[in-house]
């Protein structure tokens, strides 16, 4: 067993279960390590990367289930959070990671309809739906965490030709805002994560030398693991009074 499956006596989130979605990879993968380090019990969920998903699986040993599921389906959202949920008698902790940059072409108008149709079920409705299985059993459990990860598109809107994209992640962080309203009488707290460029899949045709590395200030891309910390954190429950919250995870390179 890796360092990276050692079980931690004073983790952050000591018996607590997290659903991470979109986790074979990128940041989901991230934070599946980052929380299972803090002692959490980690249901990653994935869509059909399932080789990249047990390998994780089998790094970190114990404390790990895995779910597939296609979110941009109801039904499989649906039994992804049943399934999460009856491994050991609920859910503590909802990251609705999983989303892509999908374009919507203006010029095309079956594109565009498309896009929009396509951002709308995975990037706004798949969380959405999921926070609500997520409120109606922490309702049960005496409340419960959910970290939306979002995007900096969601404040300044995207490129030309992922308008859409931006529209989908705005909505999403207004449900995040919503939540953290609506229910935090309930004990339901509710954060955002808005990364910018994260060295991921949506990123992996930059090279070093392209010039829009030289207008980051940290003259990189964000690591996956900056924003896995992150969440982990925000899963612990250790701030409160955050909730309600965007964390920005740029880089500085958008600051609001």
């Amino acid at each position: 067993m890796s360092a990276e499956s050692t079980n931690s006596t004073a983790g952050m989130l000591d018996g607590k279960t997290v659903l991470v979605t979109g986790a074979s990879r990128g940041i989901g993968r991230a934070t599946v390590v980052a929380l299972h380090r803090e002692g959490a019990h980690v249901v990653l969920h994935y869509g059909n990367d399932n080789d990249s998903a047990q390998a994780t699986a089998d790094r970190l040993g114990d404390r790990i289930r895995l779910v597939q599921g296609d979110l941009r389906n109801p039904d499989e959202r649906r039994r992804a959070w049943a399934e999460a949920a009856d491994w050991r008698g609920g859910v503590d902790v909802l990251v609705n990671n999983a989303g892509a940059w999908l374009p919507s072409d203006i010029d095309d108008a079956d594109a565009w309809q498309q896009g929009w149709e396509a951002n709308y079920e995975l990037n706004l409705l798949a969380p959405a739906d999921l926070c609500r299985e997520a409120i109606l059993g922490f309702r049960k459990r005496g409340g419960g965490i959910i970290v939306n990860v979002t995007s900096r598109s969601a404040h300044r809107g995207d490129d030309a030709e992922h308008i859409a994209y931006g529209a989908a992640k705005g909505g999403l962080l207004a449900l995040t805002k919503g939540i953290a309203r609506g229910y935090g009488k309930d004990n339901i707290l509710a954060y955002a994560v808005a990364p910018g460029w994260v060295a991921t899949d949506i990123s992996a045709h930059i090279s070093p030398e392209d010039p829009m590395l030289s207008g980051l200030p940290l003259g990189e891309v964000t690591p996956p693991e900056d924003v896995a910390e992150m969440i982990t954190f925000l899963a612990s429950g250790r701030t409160r009074h955050t909730t309600g919250a965007t964390i920005d995870i740029t880089g500085a390179d958008y600051v609001r």
